[in-house]
């Protein structure tokens, strides 16, 4: 059987942006998990509710809610830090940064095992937990302490590992936004990352999401998933997910070349279109992308993203099309689903 999944994130209520409070936050991640199971997905999400910033809605705090807390790094810039920052080609998209690094990175303040126990406690289905990589974020800071992004990106991978190690989920999954527009960095990439999912619990799956960005619902890297096929086959990983929907058609073709032991999950859902996909074109998807990749290749089908920024119900309606794909593809109803 194929299974459903979401890649993460879920619309941030507009409730719990009035009035947040802890227990505002544990209602709101109780209402996403639920609705997901109600949806009929398999694998489920907390949301990432817990990492919003109003100060940065345009990335859902995939950033700085992972670097902000970490030994080493300042959130306090100069001039001159701010207009360096924005002569920098790769990050160009953004105004200021999360951080400077001034020092050796350590897990300072993060708790990443807490977030995740929070959300397990509520979740009746099989749990994902997901991360920012340490590719994105090395590249997202103003590195003022370590001799290239590489160095910094090592550091950061050994800091989530410390985190990664304590994290209670059925898989756990870590997502690189950024390498897709610089796949010439993918050697010191899949090192940095590797040194994370090595640390996965053997309980759990270890899993990486790449796309090409999803910034306030826009693409921001320019390429293709051929130049990562290298990166993507030294992945210490159990299952790859992977934005399809929105890219050409027959790109799907090159994950051909991804070895046998890697599981492929295909993005069958465009987050980047408002309209809700039938059930029909979801199926079509699926058997496409099996008649191309071979019967049993394909383990999971999801968004491209997360679905944060999107309205709850589009990406409610979204999730229910992904499910009755899945089962209209299967050959099976949806209460034998249930």
């Amino acid at each position: 059987m194929i299974q459903t999944t979401v890649v993460g994130s879920y619309p941030i209520p507009d409730w719990l942006v009035a009035a947040p409070s802890d227990q505002a936050l544990l209602d709101a991640t109780r209402v996403v998990l639920h609705t997901q199971e109600q949806a009929g997905i398999d694998l489920v999400c907390d949301g990432e509710l817990y990492r919003f910033d109003l100060n940065h809605p345009e990335t859902n705090g995939m950033i700085e809610y992972f670097v902000q807390p970490l030994a080493g790094v300042r959130t306090r810039l100069s001039f001159d830090e701010l207009m360096g920052y924005r002569g920098q080609r790769a990050t160009r998209f953004r105004a200021r940064p999360p951080g400077v690094v001034d020092g050796p990175i350590g897990p300072g303040t993060l708790d990443l095992p807490s977030a995740c126990s929070r959300a397990r406690a509520l979740a009746s289905r099989p749990f994902k937990f997901t991360l920012t990589g340490p590719h994105m974020l090395a590249k997202m800071l103003l590195n003022k302490h370590y001799r290239d992004s590489a160095e910094l990106a090592h550091a950061i991978g050994d800091a989530l590992a410390a985190q990664v190690r304590h994290l209670d989920a059925d898989v756990v999954q870590v997502d690189e936004a950024n390498l897709p527009g610089s796949p010439d960095e993918w050697q010191w990439a899949v090192s940095a990352v590797n040194r994370l999912l090595d640390a996965v619990p053997k309980s759990a799956k270890a899993a990486v999401h790449l796309c090409f960005g999803n910034y306030g619902g826009q693409s921001i890297q320019k390429g293709s998933w051929a130049k990562l096929i290298d990166y993507l086959n030294t992945l210490h990983v159990d299952h790859i997910v992977m934005e399809c929907a929105h890219r050409p058609k027959d790109e799907v073709a090159v994950f051909k070349g991804i070895r046998p032991e890697i599981g492929l999950g295909i993005g069958v859902i465009d987050i980047k279109r408002t309209e809700v996909e039938s059930a029909e074109e979801v199926a079509r998807a699926i058997e496409q992308a099996e008649k191309t990749l071979g019967a049993g290749r394909l383990r999971y089908v999801h968004p491209d993203c997360g679905f944060w920024m999107l309205k709850r119900n589009m990406a409610d309606g979204k999730m229910k099309a992904l499910v009755a794909g899945r089962n209209l593809y299967e050959g099976r109803s949806t209460q034998q689903a249930a």
